[in-house]
């Protein structure tokens, strides 16, 4: 076993039940991953253009952006960096974050380029992965209730005052 192998061992496969993904649909699954590649490449090019310029606060930007599109494609897409060694031992780790983790950090990342040099450029090409961020942070928030239970529950509570109320009524009498 080499050196790299004891740093970044293999994913074992989660048991069924404690699954980062439980909340989200194979479709939500699979809209998230593409809004990350296009987000990656969105961030990309955008990067590209934005460090050709004097400026160099919109230089560290572009640098940040292209960075920003190297972790989205590390995490969301490792069949693009068949090159790296690591890239699957990072996307496992990645996969086995929680949505909202990886919702903060995909917005995090997005918005620092933003706050560095606000122009277009990096308004538009960090809008496609501040999405994929806004995605997963949407997945954790779980899915929606149907009214019957909705009903069910506000029927529950209705019940439980009334009883408390009329506890008390007995009691002062």
């Amino acid at each position: 076993m080499s050196s790299q192998d004891e740093r970044f061992p293999a994913a074992a496969p989660e048991p069924a039940g404690t699954s980062a993904d439980e909340g989200m649909t194979w479709w939500y699954r699979w809209l998230c991953r593409i809004a990350g590649v296009i987000g990656g490449m969105s961030c990309a090019f955008a990067g590209l253009w934005n460090c050709v310029t004097i400026n160099p606060l919109n230089i560290a930007a572009g640098v940040w952006m292209m960075l920003n599109a190297f972790i989205l494609f590390l995490c969301e897409a490792p069949f693009c960096c068949q090159f790296i060694e690591f890239a699957n031992a990072v996307s496992a780790r990645a996969d086995g974050l929680r949505a909202w983790q990886k919702a903060a950090f995909y917005c995090g990342m997005a918005v620092f380029p933003v706050m560095l040099s606000l122009t277009l450029t990096t308004l538009f090409g960090n809008a496609i992965a501040f999405a994929t961020g806004v995605l997963y942070g949407l997945s954790a928030l779980g899915k929606k209730g149907d009214a019957i239970s909705y009903a069910r529950i506000h029927q529950q509570q209705k019940q439980m005052d009334e009883e408390k109320l009329t506890g008390t009524l007995e009691g002062q009498a």
